[in-house]
């Protein structure tokens, strides 16, 4: 949670210098690049046939769809607002691992996070007069794909070392993100810079990989549904971040929103799934 609490203030410096296609294409090569050398040094097994499709649901929506929306949506959007909207991402990753395992999580865990949904949909609603703008249509449809991946991601890391997990998916995805590259390279400017540099080097090695790594391993250990909601307080520290890595100015309603979700965590993490 630490490490993806830095990814957007990352991709926001990264777009300092990158165009946004290219920002995604590089972030997955890059990405791809040290998950394959990963794989080759321990030596790890295929994945079994059955795995597969699980493998492209997590590598479809963590290692392509979910930074291609997130890097459009902070074209436009500011990161303080972005990471509260994403917030929902608990909820809807909890969902998706009820349907997709038919666990039934208890009406308390139920209402304490629809509630924390409930309270970031009338965040963002307030913060754009009652209509949502297209980055949080970004945004939204980042969310629910991200959402299936960590919950097909959390199944697969109960037979598989979690690490392994996205290694495969982001190998997997390396087709369309060196494509992406390869296309948006020459038609985007590029500037140089030393924020711009490091923004992509961590958004490669640490939020497309390291931390799905460790994240993937806890939802392992615990339960995809009650992983998911310890990610409600990511928002909180990436308003940290904004602040004081972007210079970004929050408004009341942006840390009020921030500890009201935090209150959801405390209950979900009492209620028994």
């Amino acid at each position: 949670m630490l490490a993806f609490s830095f990814s957007f203030p990352a991709t926001a410096w990264a777009l300092t210098g990158f165009g946004a296609w290219s920002v995604v294409g590089l972030r997955g090569s890059v990405a791809a690049l040290i998950a394959a050398a990963a794989l080759l040094v321990a030596r790890a097994r295929w994945p079994s046939r059955s795995d597969w499709a699980a493998l492209a649901v997590v590598a479809g929506g963590c290692a392509v769809g979910f930074p291609l929306l997130t890097t459009l949506a902070l074209q436009t959007s500011s990161t303080a607002h972005s990471a509260v909207v994403i917030g929902a991402l608990p909820m809807a990753t909890a969902a998706f691992a009820a349907l997709r395992t038919g666990h039934r999580p208890s009406r308390l865990f139920w209402a304490a996070a629809t509630a924390g949904a409930v309270i970031i949909v009338g965040f963002t609603l307030t913060q754009d007069h009652g209509r949502p703008t297209v980055a949080d249509l970004y945004l939204f449809a980042a969310l629910l794909i991200c959402a299936a991946g960590y919950a097909e991601g959390g199944g697969l890391a109960r037979r598989m070392p979690g690490w392994q997990v996205i290694a495969w998916a982001i190998v997997l995805a390396a087709p369309v993100n060196l494509a992406l590259a390869a296309v948006a390279l020459p038609r985007e400017p590029v500037h140089l810079t030393a924020h711009a540099l490091l923004g992509l080097a961590y958004i490669a090695a640490i939020s497309q990989f390291g931390g799905f790594v460790l994240w993937y391993r806890g939802m392992g250990l615990i339960g995809v549904a009650r992983a998911s909601q310890l990610q409600l307080a990511q928002p909180l520290l990436t308003l940290v971040w904004a602040v004081l890595l972007l210079g970004e100015h929050l408004t009341l309603a942006v840390p009020l929103t921030a500890v009201a979700v935090l209150t959801c965590i405390a209950i979900t993490q009492r209620a028994r799934a």
